[in-house]
């Protein structure tokens, strides 16, 4: 038997920490090696990391089941779930050249500029759903994301979403702008860490034109369970989808305040105590 003073792991003071962060703090040691529980959950995570990478997207069964839900019935007022597709052919193209997974290959572009021909609808708001470098956090969060926000968007007036295969967050302003919508959100899977694989960027820029840079956008990171909740991602979203339309504008110029505690009353019976 091992007595206690041969015990084959050391704990590590810090291991505290742990109960505030995900991060790898205070693993301790085994002999001068780190613990294998901990080495294995390492390996795991890095696995789990590169799948999310390389996993394909199922767009056309991730469309099938928003089709199916009741509360996402305002999407399909004017068409169908559109699947779309970037202009990298495969995975390997799509990690070897990023500027291809900015623009729709030539079919989807025609198919949505055949739609914008076909109607006169003035779109508020285009939804692009893009797999990005985490096709898992696509799969895992947009159904419960969208049906946090869509209670939320009563009254504004939606283009079909698009579930773009291969995609990188500025592909939303070639949809934006081919479908002459206000104002697009991107729902993209961002680059896995190895204690979030599964995480879900939201990306909002106000009137989207190819070539835009992220300076004309706003965005709402590590949206998930284990992270920013739904409920509380929806919340931010719409009060930026808000201020975008109110002051026509994205990006460095608004500001989220979301989160502010501060209420000012601006009526003329009440004085700003730090001016008065």
């Amino acid at each position: 038997m091992i007595s206690k003073k041969e015990e084959p792991v050391t704990e590590n003071p810090w291991s505290k920490l742990k109960a505030f962060t995900d991060a790898r703090v205070g693993l301790g040691r085994s002999g001068i090696s780190v613990p294998t529980k901990h080495l294995l959950a390492f390996q795991l995570a890095h696995a789990q990391a590169i799948d999310a990478v390389h996993t394909q997207l199922d767009a056309d069964g991730l469309a099938d089941q928003l089709m199916a839900q009741d509360w996402a019935q305002d999407w399909m007022k004017h068409c169908a779930p559109l699947l779309l597709h970037s202009r990298a052919t495969d995975r390997a193209t799509y990690l070897q050249r990023p500027d291809y997974g900015r623009r729709l290959d030539d079919a989807s572009a025609n198919k949505l500029d055949e739609h914008r021909a076909s109607t006169s609808q003035e779109y508020d708001l285009a939804i692009v759903v893009v797999d990005g470098l985490s096709s898992l956090a696509i799969e895992q969060n947009t159904l419960p994301f969208l049906q946090a926000l869509s209670s939320y968007i009563k009254g504004w007036n939606l283009a079909p979403i698009c579930f773009v295969k291969q995609g990188r967050v500025a592909i939303g302003d070639d949809v934006c702008e081919r479908l002459h919508a206000k104002c697009v959100l991107v729902l993209v899977g961002e680059r896995p860490g190895l204690s979030s694989p599964d995480s879900l960027g939201l990306y909002l820029t106000w009137g989207g034109k190819v070539g835009y840079t992220d300076a004309y956008r706003n965005c709402i990171s590590n949206v998930r369970p284990a992270g920013l909740v739904y409920q509380e991602a929806a919340r931010k979203a719409f009060y930026l989808l808000n201020e975008a339309r109110t002051l026509k504008l994205s990006g460095v110029k608004l500001k989220d305040r979301s989160d502010d505690d501060l209420i000012m009353d601006t009526s003329k019976e009440s004085k700003n105590f730090l001016i008065s």
